[in-house]
């Protein structure tokens, strides 16, 4: 059957007419996004139009910033153009300060509401709640803003976090923390097998294209882990929480947020607690024993035996060692220098905000709709912030009389971020990964297995959501008791004191003031404790948990002083299988 031509013109003019109109919001989208103005940071070049930014992103991941840096001859901002999103990268420390006081128009709740719901995967009535005064404009009222306030509470210096750290030490003496929270998810080996399936997935989440196509495994482990957190709550355990458990769920409670959806949060909230810590605790062990000629180790482990007190128990035979995990913060600046330099070697996460108008950074133009981000690898390592030997780990660095080897201020040293969305969560992991590294050290000597020294793993396979690199494979170890430490009893205590240790960027306040309780946890060498071979290595792991997954979610609450007795001896140390610590 043929057409007439007035037919086929009928036929053709709707045609003609969607191909312009598509042709038209193409060009309107491809001008707003690759449009420059003369006015805006100066664009960083890409090997490949309109990709290649991802593509470098994908090859070089976090030191891919870096690279661009240098190729911008130190620009203090530049803009990276990405499909469907204008970037602008801040690397000088002047303009960070600058976008931290402008907090509501360069603002960050905003893009974490966003991201949670994609990573979470909550309802759309909940991610409409999340909106309401997202950027506390408004006042101390919403769900995000409230959420941001009962986290702080629970985590700044003070007696909820006493409490929090209470449990912290008995996790480290005991080491039968499962035990402790028998409600805790992750105390099933299956739930956290699922949250780090979950973990794998988290880019192609957030890219969000098909996810029941693209991460189908990660979505139903996700949905898991979620499933576990509602039998959790249902079943009570949030009632002997941590307070930041309590708060979380009680600001969502108030919101009228959905069980399931409660539940999920706390999933996405366990990357945080779970993502980094570990990851940190793993390299300040290894690069205190891996580091020269082993006179740092020497240096550090003297710094924490001469903090530590020995006596004779009531029986008269058996020797203790004491050690006051606050005394570390007073008497031992070399490890305290050389923690803050692990972090600041390894750290790589970026602080991003939104641009929420029209507004100016410093003779910038930002434009509204655009994300800014502060990568803090890129100011790490920066030699003319931190001199010729930025490269390399050096263990001093922090050091009173180490000026020279640093910045002056704080705004330099972001590893927790800085400004208004400095991580709350800073005293605890620091006072965690100060205490199971301090008495690693005065209990343990640690050796690489074989006779080709310390090879430190690569980090290529980082999750795009840490903070800390993370180990691409294992590194085997030798542990064994140090010489005249067998058949000693450990008390690990938690004294009250009126000083929180500051890192660079975070001074002192009102509020650094703990009323920590005395905690003494108790536990006694085996006479003969063989060695053990043991595994710290790669993150993504498949069993287990690690000591943070208990910490902020299965906190059961002590008081007062109690002592752990007639306990396994150690052995084997913490073993990192497959990215948890285990005993």
């Amino acid at each position: 059957m043929a057409l007439s031509s007035t037919a086929a013109a009928d036929y053709a003019l709707p045609i003609v007419v969607l191909i312009i109109g598509a042709a038209s919001l193409v060009y309107l989208f491809a001008r707003n996004m690759f449009a420059h103005n003369g006015r805006e940071p100066p664009v960083a070049p890409q090997a490949i139009p309109v990709i290649g930014h991802i593509v470098g992103m994908e090859r070089t991941s976090f030191n891919y910033y870096v690279e661009l840096s240098r190729q911008m001859r130190g620009a203090p901002i530049f803009t990276v153009p990405l499909p469907g999103q204008k970037m602008y990268v801040v690397t000088s420390p002047e303009l960070v300060q600058a976008v931290q006081k402008q907090h509501r128009v360069l603002a960050f709740p905003p893009i974490e509401a966003k991201f949670a719901a994609k990573i979470c995967g909550t309802r759309p009535e909940t991610q409409a709640l999340m909106q309401i005064n997202v950027n506390g404009d408004h006042g101390d009222h919403g769900l995000t803003t409230q959420s941001y306030m009962a986290m702080r509470a629970a985590l700044k210096p003070g007696d909820q976090l006493d409490d929090m750290n209470r449990v912290m030490i008995s996790e480290i003496a005991n080491h039968h923390a499962v035990r402790l929270w028998p409600l805790n998810p992750y105390d099933d080996p299956a739930v956290a097998d699922a949250f780090w399936e979950f973990e794998k997935g988290l880019m192609t989440i957030l890219v969000g294209i098909l996810p029941f196509i693209t991460c189908r495994k990660s979505v139903a482990a996700r949905n898991k882990v979620a499933k576990a957190f509602e039998a959790y709550y249902l079943a009570g355990g949030v009632e002997k929480g941590s307070a930041l458990a309590r708060n979380r769920y009680q600001v969502s409670v108030d919101h009228g947020l959905p069980l399931e959806d409660i539940a999920r949060f706390e999933v996405g909230g366990s990357m945080a607690i779970l993502l980094n810590t570990t990851p940190a605790a793993l390299w300040t062990l290894l690069l205190l024993h891996s580091h020269g000629d082993g006179s740092l180790l020497n240096d550090i482990r003297a710094e924490i035996d001469a903090c530590t007190e020995t006596s004779t128990a009531a029986d008269g035979q058996t020797t203790v060692k004491t050690l006051d995990i606050a005394s570390l913060k007073d008497s031992c600046p070399l490890l305290l220098s050389a923690y803050q330099e692990v972090l600041r070697y390894r750290a790589m996460g970026t602080s991003v905000r939104e641009v929420m108008e029209d507004t100016h950074l410093g003779p910038w133009l930002l434009k509204k709709g655009a994300m800014l981000q502060m990568p803090s690898r890129v100011m790490h390592q920066d030699s003319s912030l931190w001199g010729a030997n930025v490269d390399e780990f050096y263990p001093r660095r922090f050091l009173a009389n180490e000026k020279q080897h640093r910045p002056r201020g704080d705004v330099c040293f972001r590893a927790f971020g800085g400004g208004k969305t400095l991580c709350p969560g800073r005293h605890f992991a620091t006072n965690e990964i100060l205490a199971l590294v301090a008495v690693f050290i005065a209990r343990f000597d640690m050796k690489p297995v074989g006779d080709n020294g310390w090879k430190l793993p690569t980090t290529t396979n980082t999750n795009v959501a840490s903070v800390i690199m993370e180990p691409d494979y294992d590194v085997q170890v030798d542990v064994r008791t140090r010489p005249g430490m067998e058949g000693v009893r450990w008390d690990i205590g938690l004294r009250k004191s009126d000083k929180i240790f500051a890192m660079i960027h975070a001074a002192s306040s009102p509020e650094a003031k703990a009323a920590t309780a005395l905690v003494m946890m108790s536990q006694t060498e085996g006479a003969a404790a063989p060695a053990g071979t043991v595994a710290l290595g790669a993150s993504n792991g498949t069993s287990g948990s690690s000591p943070a997954n208990k910490n902020a979610t299965g906190v059961e609450e002590e008081r007062g002083a109690s002592t752990v007795e007639d306990v396994e001896p150690f052995r084997n140390v913490w073993l990192w299988e497959d990215g948890n610590m285990w005993t």
